[in-house]
């Protein structure tokens, strides 16, 4: 089989989360904003119609605001990236899987749309027995 770079974005999804170095982002929390791309093969489920054969993305969802909104805090953007995409790993079959996480209200004096994390981490490569191009 040829390679391939199917892949499945949740992208701008919002949650406040208590995050951050400062006490005052810890205790009163923020907007932090996260987009998931998910390297898969999804030529099964597009030509069977089924969900058994892809991500339910509803499911990541559901991941990634448990971990921002409920988990650990955690000081660094980039530590929350790196739970996030490991967590994807561990609960989903991805080869390969791509986080970003924004702070638009970083504490910061001057004028800035936000400040972005992102981190991109391998997984199960191979997936469905396909040979998996990185997508990045």
């Amino acid at each position: 089989m040829g390679e391939m770079s199917d892949r499945i974005v949740l992208k701008g999804m919002q949650f406040h989360g208590y995050h951050g170095v400062m006490p005052e982002e810890r205790e009163l929390g923020q907007l932090f904003i996260v987009d998931v791309e998910m390297c898969c093969d999804l030529r099964e489920a597009g030509e069977t119609d089924d969900l058994t054969k892809t991500v339910d993305y509803s499911q990541v969802f559901e991941l990634v605001k448990g971990i921002v909104t409920t988990g650990e805090p955690y000081l660094l953007i980039e530590a929350l990236a790196e739970r996030i995409a490991g967590s994807v790993l561990a609960e989903f079959p991805v080869p390969e899987v791509l986080v970003r996480v924004k702070k638009p209200h970083a504490p910061l004096k001057g004028i800035f749309s936000d400040v972005t994390v992102e981190i991109r981490r391998p997984g199960n490569a191979g997936w469905r027995g396909s040979r998996v191009k990185s997508f990045f």
